[in-house]
């Protein structure tokens, strides 16, 4: 059976004061039993607060697909395993666009975590101009292919997928629950087609575009819609924790 997970995507926010002062007060709180909560802060944050691990999980926002090397100030898949890191981030538009990562890159990464058993988080997700274009659908699929074509069904099991849309993150355009369920059963049909139905039917596929306590009800009664990659509503705590109060 799949699973409900939200995932807190702090980005670059918080400091030290402020992210230990929103964990404890996450900690205090009554959490949807059927859902896994998972915070990714800035990593330079991962060690302390993984002694405050109660409610959650921690993931990295992002590694180096190397293990080590002169790579000043990128962290590796095996420094995350060597805390206890459960999961990281890869692949997130941000990191696309404004760090030119390509999907050889991102996957390198995917396959780096694999080995050292983290959990990845992989976006995937189209442009505004590629949605105009009707690009949407050929674009995702492109990013997927590397999971598709080079993974066992063993290790794409231990992935989760976090559909963003690009066009509705901070934008104030929205991606309709409809609009994101098509995308997110496109994911699944292809997890499907290259793997088996099973494997695709026990994957966790993530909406990253804009959810909100106004929204995440819709969005998360959609078949094919497991939870949540939460950005900006992820720094405050009553946003956060009534995202994931949201299933039904």
């Amino acid at each position: 059976m799949r699973r409900n997970i939200v995932t807190g995507n702090w980005k670059m926010n918080l400091n030290h004061s402020d992210s230990t002062r929103l964990i404890d007060e996450i900690n205090t709180k009554e959490i949807h039993l059927d859902v896994e909560l998972i915070v990714a802060p800035p990593s330079i944050y991962l060690s302390s607060l993984h002694k405050k691990q109660h409610h959650f999980s921690l993931s990295a926002q992002n590694i180096h697909f190397e293990e080590n090397g002169a790579f000043t100030g990128e962290i590796s898949a095996e420094m995350l395993s060597s805390l206890n890191i459960n999961y990281a981030i890869v692949g997130h538009s941000e990191r696309r666009s404004m760090f030119h990562e390509t999907d050889e890159i991102i996957f390198k990464k995917v396959k780096s975590l694999l080995k050292y058993n983290v959990n990845p988080i992989f976006c995937c997700g189209e442009l505004k101009e590629e949605r105009e274009e009707g690009r949407a659908f050929e674009v995702v699929s492109n990013q997927l292919n590397y999971l598709l074509s080079d993974l066992k069904e063993d290790q794409i099991r231990k992935i989760i997928i976090a559909y963003e849309p690009v066009w509705a993150i901070g934008t104030g355009l929205t991606a309709s629950p409809e609009d994101a369920q098509k995308m997110h059963k496109h994911i699944r049909e292809s997890l499907a087609d290259q793997f088996s139905l099973k494997t695709a039917e026990n994957i966790a596929i993530l909406y990253g575009g804009s959810c909100k306590p106004e929204n995440a009800k819709d969005i998360f009664s959609q078949e094919d819609i497991d939870g949540g990659l939460i950005g900006g509503a992820s720094l405050d705590c009553n946003s956060f924790l009534s995202i994931a109060n949201s299933f039904s």
